[in-house]
């Protein structure tokens, strides 16, 4: 795809993607009374692994593997990355159910190896499939309680920051997931505990 049309297709996301916000925030308003109890966590038990799926860069023509895998009584996000013919990443996700409105902050408990991931929340728009992304660093070795705004995640579209892009709202999110793409090879490996998404006065 060219540079003019990838511009002119990101385009038409970023018009539809602002005319779906103000449909659904619409939609909200008339069928979702103003109640914000809902907190929505994942619990990474031995459950939670078959709703996972895996999105690696073999989709095009890299060689790393990755998963979501059941590990010593814990969930955890591993693999190995390799830079062959051009690879570099690895990815899960999972559809999550209709979210309410008004949440407002994703908070996970994780333990890293040292590396950059990035959380994802996906949203479709007239069949494009639209990350939001934002990065968090892990430590070797320590377990973490990380909190995002969901106002601070960026929009992308095959791996494009989109500007000017509506901010990310809960009820648009269909899945979530993580990516680790990174320029040196080897193995990965993120723990996963909990994933939660609730309103920032109700935690």
């Amino acid at each position: 795809m060219n540079a003019r049309i990838l511009s002119l297709v990101i385009g038409a996301v970023i018009f539809k993607i602002t005319l779906f916000s103000h449909t659904v925030m619409a939609t909200n308003q008339k069928l979702i009374p103003a109640i914000y109890e809902h907190n929505y966590m994942i619990d990474f038990t031995h459950n939670e692994v078959k709703f996972w799926r895996s999105n690696n860069d073999v989709v095009m023509g890299g060689l790393s593997q990755g998963g979501l895998n059941y590990i010593n009584d814990l969930c955890v996000f591993s693999g190995n990355i390799s830079l062959d013919n051009n690879g570099g990443f690895s990815a899960i996700f999972r559809s999550i159910e209709p979210l309410p409105s008004g949440l407002d902050v994703v908070e996970i408990d994780v333990a890293g190896d040292g590396s950059t991931y990035q959380i994802r929340m996906i949203v479709f728009i007239d069949g494009y499939r639209l990350a939001y992304k934002h990065d968090f660093n892990t430590t070797l070795g320590k377990r973490e309680r990380i909190k995002f705004l969901l106002s601070d995640f960026k929009a992308s579209f095959r791996g494009r920051v989109i500007e000017g892009a509506p901010l990310l709202t809960s009820e648009a999110i269909r899945e979530t997931g993580f990516l680790l793409a990174k320029k040196t090879p080897g193995p990965f490996s993120l723990s996963l505990f909990t994933l939660e998404i609730y309103r920032n006065n109700y935690a």
